[in-house]
């Protein structure tokens, strides 16, 4: 087994053909562009090791897959840091994910939010601890879901991503297999155990066979997605600009910091 950390949040080893790609930024994993980088250089690392066959991405922290974004960070921030921010996780954690060749699982261990679904959803197969909970909480903060209006619609119809992207609230795993945002629910002991016989099982097909087969998959799922989600990047970045927007950042902030 190989074992190293990508950057002080991202831990990254190998063992059995599986790359594991962790999260690791206590409390919640709030994503900064560092953290968003080393799991797309995580991604690429897994992608260019032919002894890879699958990959996992899961937290190390508990009770917390991925909060989304780090509210903290990003209030006050130019329009040219918070663009590059949103391109590297809506395109550039695409493109790594696209250009992978290898199939990969999301382990979600509990709370994803926002950008945390972002990451999840960008796997080919997410697990769901049955303690997990997901939201897009965006709208409440005054910014937009942008990415998700893209691919939700698409996984759960008009009208049930309408309600959840726009009144923000939480829902549970259940809820969430119902809808066919996660392929099933496990036990929350049982998920990261649950992840890695999958992806073993996905490292014991034939190589050539999974990654030609990936690929033709990931064009005919494509199609206007990658176009979508760049038309995300600038609709997000063009209302986080307003001032409306930046006082409920900053007073998200401050509200954090004083906790």
């Amino acid at each position: 087994m190989t074992a190293e950390r990508i950057d002080d949040r991202i831990r990254y080893d190998v063992s059995g053909g599986i790359a594991r790609i962790t999260l690791a930024r206590p409390p919640v994993n709030a994503l900064d562009l560092a953290m968003v980088r080393g799991v797309i250089a995580a991604l690429n690392r897994a992608a260019a090791d032919d002894a890879v066959r699958a990959a996992v991405i899961a937290s190390a922290v508990a009770k917390r897959f991925c909060a989304g974004l780090d509210i903290v960070t990003l209030a006050g921030r130019s329009p040219n840091e918070i663009r590059t921010l949103v391109h590297e996780l809506y395109v550039g954690l695409f493109d790594a994910q696209c250009q992978l060749g290898k199939p990969t699982i999301a382990a979600v261990n509990g709370a994803a939010r926002g950008g945390g679904m972002t990451l999840a959803v960008s796997c080919d197969i997410v697990l769901a601890g049955e303690s997990a909970t997901f939201g897009y909480p965006e709208i409440d903060l005054g910014v937009l879901p942008a990415i998700h209006f893209v691919h939700l619609p698409r996984i759960i119809g008009r009208h049930r991503a309408f309600e959840l992207l726009f009144t923000g609230r939480p829902f549970d795993a259940k809820q969430a297999a119902a809808l066919g945002l996660v392929n099933r629910v496990v036990a929350d002991a049982e998920l990261e155990a649950e992840a890695i016989k999958l992806a073993g099982g996905f490292a014991a097909k034939p190589e050539a066979a999974m990654r030609a087969g990936r690929a033709a998959f990931m064009r005919q799922i494509d199609r206007d997605y990658r176009r979508g989600i760049v038309e995300a990047v600038e609709d997000f970045c063009e209302i986080i600009a307003t001032e409306a927007a930046q006082a409920r950042l900053r007073a998200f902030a401050e509200k954090s910091r004083a906790k």
